[in-house]
Formats: C-alpha cells, structure tokens, sequence
C-alpha cells in the first residue's frame, strides 16, 4: 500500500502516524497542507490528530480549504481510501468526506484517556481484521469529540451499518455512542480515538493494529 499523511501547522500525531503506517508495511510519504497535489498512484490518505490551525474557528474548518484537501476530496472521489483521526475526523467532516460534526464535550472540557471502544462493524477495509462486537482499548484527547447528526442521518448511518466504532461508556456525549463512521463507499473512515497510538505492544494496548493490518491488503484497484 502507498499512503500519504497529511501535515498541517499544529498537527501533532503526524508521526504517530507515519510509523504506525510503516511498521504496518506502508510506503509513506508527508504531504505539507500548502501542496496542490498529492504523490502519484496513491491508495490510502491518513489525515491525523492535532490542533490543526490552532482550531480557530471551527476545529478543521480552515485546515479544510487548504489546497492540499482540494486533492484529498479528489483522491476519495476516485474511490481511494480516506482515514481520518480525531482532529482528522473535524477535517472529513468539513470537507463533507463524512457526515456529521465534532461539537465541544458534553461536560465542556478536554478529555485524554484511554476509553473502551465497541466494534460496531467489520465490513470494511479498516475493521475487517477485527471480531464482530469485539471491544478494544484506543486513547482519546479531544476538547472536541462530541460526535452530532440529525436524525435522519443517524438513521441512515444505522441502516447502512456505517458506524464502524461505538464507546462502551460514552465520553463526550456523541449521539448513539458513535466513535467512528464511515462513507457511503465504506472507503472513508473518520474517527475521533487514536489507533495510531496503540499499535506497540513494547509500549503498552494494541488496540490499533487491527486497522493498519487490515488496511495494508487494500489498494486503490480494490
């Protein structure tokens, strides 16, 4: 698989990324936000955590109408694979990659944690390598990860067994536990914990290696 991760000013799980990308099996290349273009023959895009921005405005809305996502929004419409985590999630949510949006906590605080997350499907590229209804354990550190959609939307992502992940004890107040969802193509994942964070055993869960591993198997042609 060749992969591109994003680089925005305050991105901070960039490297997390990278080699949890790596270590998977990746080919990885950076991509700095002001590029117009991403690295040809590309099958996977990895926007990652931070404070892209400093989060003015709106969490990822600025980050959002960099030229780079210009790309990014090109690179999913040929069907390639999208994953975006946590101030990622803020930015496919921006870019309309995914429905819905990321609103402050419940409680109005930020929350660094390790949290229990529900394996709500695997019918995708990035939960394949999971067990149905398996829980695992991924770090959250958002200020803004109050996942919000209308009703009909939530009713539409339930039908379409688009929620990839659900909190076992809901956080920051997301509607439906939701933690993470994906695209109408399945192709696209925004999610707010950190799998990136928990792929080394040396250094403690390993609740992320599951999505890399089932990601490398996964090419553009897919």
């Amino acid at each position: 698989m060749r992969a591109a991760v994003i680089v925005f000013p305050g991105s901070n799980c960039d490297r997390d990324m990278v080699i949890a990308l790596r270590e998977s099996g990746a080919d990885v290349k950076t991509v700095w936000h002001k590029d117009a273009e991403l690295p040809q023959n590309l099958d996977l895009v990895a926007i990652p955590g931070g404070f892209s921005f400093g989060d003015y405005l709106r969490c990822g809305a600025i980050a959002a109408k960099s030229p780079i996502c210009q790309a990014v929004v090109a690179h999913a419409k040929r069907g390639g694979f999208v994953l975006g985590v946590c101030n990622g999630f803020q930015v496919l949510t921006e870019t309309g990659l995914v429905p819905g949006a990321l609103m402050r906590n419940a409680g109005l605080k930020f929350i660094c944690k390790n949290i229990i997350l529900n394996i709500s499907t695997t019918d995708s590229a990035f939960t394949s390598e999971y067990a149905s209804g398996a829980d695992i354990q991924l770090p959250i550190a958002h200020h803004e990860g109050n996942y919000y959609a209308t009703d009909d939307v939530i009713l539409r992502l339930n039908s379409e067994d688009r929620v990839a992940f659900r909190y076992r004890d809901n956080p920051n107040g997301s509607v439906d536990d939701i933690a993470g969802v994906l695209s109408a193509n399945r192709r696209i994942l925004g999610i707010m914990p950190h799998p990136e964070r928990m792929v080394d055993g040396q250094i403690g869960e390993i609740g992320g290696q599951a999505l890399f591993r089932a990601l490398i198997g996964q090419t553009l042609t897919d």
